[in-house]
């Protein structure tokens, strides 16, 4: 089903909720006050973290994870009504933004709606009773899909839900088979045509030693098979070396570039500097300027930019999963730095929705001085030359990206940074002037060399 998932969702920006700790009141209704703040960031979709209620036996924290659902089929009472619900969407909609909802499905809370109702489709420790299978995660109980009722039940759930919104993130979707995937797909498309589907695919190393414990754990390239998109951790523990000084600029570019072949041709990674379970990326990169030019990169990527809400004011806390923890949007307290971010996130939107972030052959290569050079060309148009292009960003063939991941000011030699089919760039950008598409300014190249001040620069030809 996956291979009718269309290129121009590299396009998109999504913006990921947490209802209960976006605001002080922690409702539907106070995100829907906030939409337009949302949309003007350049969103595309909202993603609402579980929506559903939470279970209390072996609860986490005061209120609980909203990753331990009791019910799929209801509404968590703290966040309002079904008809709350459905306001917000609406104006969702009406803004021309998309929603999509958070699936679990690998797991419910001990004292869930299934489990009291279905225990046979439940694991079951060898003394019959309920269990999981990772065992920091003590607050859930996994659903065994060896039993072809539950199939139907959750792919019933899906087209439920599938009515109200476009779409669907799925958490921890490598652990649940392929297999019903692929038959939720199927049938949800009844309902929802062109639905959303989003894999929350996990690390290598969690595959691996899933597997040798004889549990399902679905590659990324399996995972391609039914969804559109899917996470990025398969290199995230090289972007998370690289800051912490565990690995080189040099290993996480290399493990960029090997997506480009191992994937199919379609591939739509979800790229991010931070989200609900990782610290949030101000943390991480304390320098603002650095934050800045790790933040345009991220948009330039390629594949689906996420943002985590807060994200675009600096935040360095991330909000705790299972107390009440509201979002510092003012910068007053302790998990802001006051990194305000929103302007560039907003343009760099702008950019990322030119035809060539859709369909291009990609490349990303370190240079010296921390520096990243990356470089998209548009698939199968390879002729034409810089001034023909007029910084017109429409008829892009060729864009550029240098990013100084340290802040530090460098000249940039043009022969030494080459597109996938290995072109030098001195050939594609000869000496001019061009416009740096994130402000306007202008960025000379003379003798192949471009004079980069620490700040991202994005060009095209």
């Amino acid at each position: 089903m996956a291979k009718t998932t269309c290129k121009a969702m590299r396009n998109l920006v999504i913006y990921s909720v947490y209802v209960r700790n976006y605001s002080e009141e922690g409702t539907f209704e106070a995100v829907r006050k906030d939409l337009d703040r949302i949309h003007d960031l350049g969103t595309d979709i909202i993603w609402l973290m579980p929506i559903h209620p939470i279970g209390e036996k072996n609860r986490k924290g005061t209120l609980g994870s909203p990753y331990a659902i009791r019910n799929y089929r209801e509404i968590n009472p703290e966040f309002g009504t079904l008809e709350d619900f459905q306001r917000l969407v609406d104006a969702i909609h009406d803004k021309g933004m998309k929603c999509i909802i958070d699936v679990v499905y690998n797991h419910t809370s001990p004292d869930s709606w299934l489990a009291a109702n279905h225990p046979e489709w439940f694991y079951h420790k060898p003394d019959g009773s309920f269990g999981n299978k990772v065992g920091d995660w003590s607050d859930i109980i996994d659903l065994d899909y060896g039993q072809k009722e539950l199939w139907d039940y959750q792919i019933e759930t899906l087209k439920m839900w599938a009515g109200y919104v476009d779409g669907f993130r799925c958490d921890v979707a490598s652990m649940v088979p392929l297999d019903f995937w692929l038959s939720a797909r199927e049938e949800v498309e009844k309902v929802r045509p062109g639905c959303i589907w989003l894999a929350e695919s996990i690390e290598n190393g969690f595959i691996c030693m899933n597997r040798a414990r004889g549990m399902v754990s679905c590659s990324d390239s399996e995972i391609f098979q039914a969804f559109d998109m899917s996470y990025e951790y398969d290199i995230n523990e090289w972007y998370r070396g690289y800051l912490t000084g565990r690995s080189s600029l040099s290993e996480y570019a290399a493990h960029i570039n090997l997506q480009e072949s191992i994937y199919p041709d379609n591939y739509v990674k979800l790229r991010f500097l931070e989200n609900h379970d990782q610290p949030r990326a101000h943390f991480l990169i304390p320098d603002e300027r650095a934050l800045e030019n790790w933040t345009a990169f991220v948009y330039f990527q390629k594949g689906a930019t996420l943002i985590y809400a807060g994200q675009e004011k600096g935040c360095v806390k991330v909000p705790a999963l299972f107390d009440k923890d509201p979002v510092d949007w003012n910068g007053s307290g302790k998990q802001s730095k006051s990194a305000e971010l929103s302007g560039l996130m907003a343009k760099m939107a702008q950019i990322k929705k030119a035809s060539v972030f859709a369909d291009s052959s990609y490349r990303v290569q370190p240079l010296a001085r921390d520096l990243l050079a990356a470089v998209h060309t548009r698939n199968g148009e390879k002729e034409g030359t810089a001034a023909q292009a007029a910084n017109n960003l429409n008829d892009c063939r060729t864009i550029l990206g240098i990013f100084s991941m340290r802040a530090e000011s460098s000249a940039v030699h043009l022969e030494d940074i080459r597109t996938a089919d290995f072109r030098c760039l001195n050939e594609l950008f000869p000496d001019g002037v061009y416009e740096n598409l994130i402000d306007g300014s202008s960025v000379y190249v003379l003798m192949g060399q471009i004079v980069c001040d620490g700040k991202p620069v994005i060009i095209c030809a």
